[in-house]
């Protein structure tokens, strides 16, 4: 269990997020912004946009809109995605004509969002204006910024269940037409190594006096935002703590699929293994790791030792985010751990 609750958060806390994980998470760092009544407190949200795509001529950017939707209280809960009081009417339109991909739909209360991004990416504002303007109307709480307003996509080569033949697919067909059950070989982020980090990205990082990995996907989240030139060496290099959250709970994830890639990319799926592949800090253990500190779940409490092993803290708390409050205990539990 974790100790009471800080009177005072820090004044700024930064987070590099992917999509429903991370949009829960922030959800717990905003409690306890709430419950301590630390009103000072700064966060912002780094965000993954590997994920994003172009589809029927509208950029579609689903990590930055499920933090977005999520901390505005515009999100379908159930789901974990999504709006709230979706229709479909437009997908179903467009599969009638015979319009593909059939297995990616927009809801047409979503629709409203990729229209306006659409539009002011073509006026000319970048990504991170956009982002800011769409935040306007939900209120997030949270200062969120795209990891890269360029081009960034991750793609996964696979073995075509049709043909047997090796392709790269969007990584959206991989999760959402295949459900991450067919063969896979390797997971890159094109145009990650060409990109610059997004505006106040690399000064959030080195400014911070928190940061934090919560647990979004190791692979195609926080490891894209990682994948981009300047951030891993930011993280490297700022003063502020850096603590992780493990999205493997008993040798399994709890939402998504961190099984299967960290298993296409030969890492051990387990909240030890996910810990070493971050990589310490400490130059004594790593040249590029980038953790203080990795809290894992009660039933992964042995594997301390091995994670304390690799030049990492560690600590062991209960990690199911079962409402805001469980979720506020498991961002105390992290404040604990890193000193403050």
């Amino acid at each position: 269990m974790t100790s009471a609750h800080p009177r005072t958060l820090p004044a700024r806390i930064t987070v590099l997020s992917g999509g429903v994980g991370g949009a829960r998470f922030i959800q717990g760092v905003l409690r306890l912004v709430e419950t301590t009544g630390s009103t000072g407190t700064e966060v912002t949200v780094i965000a993954n946009t590997g994920d994003d795509l172009w589809l029927h001529g509208l950029k579609v950017c689903p990590d930055l809109d499920t933090v977005m939707y999520t901390l505005g209280n515009g999100i379908d809960p159930e789901r974990g995605w999504g709006r709230t009081d979706e229709t479909w009417h437009a997908k179903e339109d467009l599969a009638a004509y015979g319009v593909e991909p059939t297995w990616f739909g927009l809801g047409d209360r979503d629709l409203a969002t990729h229209l306006v991004r659409t539009q002011m990416l073509d006026a000319g504002f970048p990504l991170s204006a956009v982002t800011e303007a769409l935040c306007k109307r939900w209120s997030p709480g949270v200062r969120l910024l795209p990891m890269s307003d360029d081009r960034i996509e991750t793609h996964v080569a696979i073995e075509d269940p049709e043909t047997g033949e090796r392709r790269a697919v969007h990584f959206q067909e991989y999760w959402i037409r295949h459900q991450a059950n067919v063969p896979a070989f390797s997971v890159v982020p094109i145009g990650a190594v060409q990109a610059t980090a997004g505006p106040g990205v690399l000064e959030a990082i080195s400014e911070t006096d928190l940061l934090i990995l919560p647990p979004s996907n190791p692979v195609v989240s926080v490891g894209t935002i990682l994948a981009v030139p300047g951030i891993r060496d930011a993280v490297r290099a700022t003063p502020a703590p850096v603590i992780g959250v493990s999205g493997i709970v008993g040798d399994d994830h709890v939402r998504g699929m961190a099984r299967q890639l960290l298993g296409i990319i030969g890492v051990e799926v387990s909240a030890a293994g996910v810990a070493e592949h971050y990589g310490s800090r400490s130059s004594a253990h790593a040249s590029s790791g980038i953790l203080d500190g990795w809290l894992v779940d009660t039933v992964d409490a042995g594997s301390l030792a091995r994670i304390e092993a690799a030049g990492i803290r560690a600590s062991a708390v209960p990690l199911m985010m079962t409402d805001h409050d469980a979720t506020a205990a498991m961002v105390a539990a992290v404040l604990d751990l890193a000193g403050l």
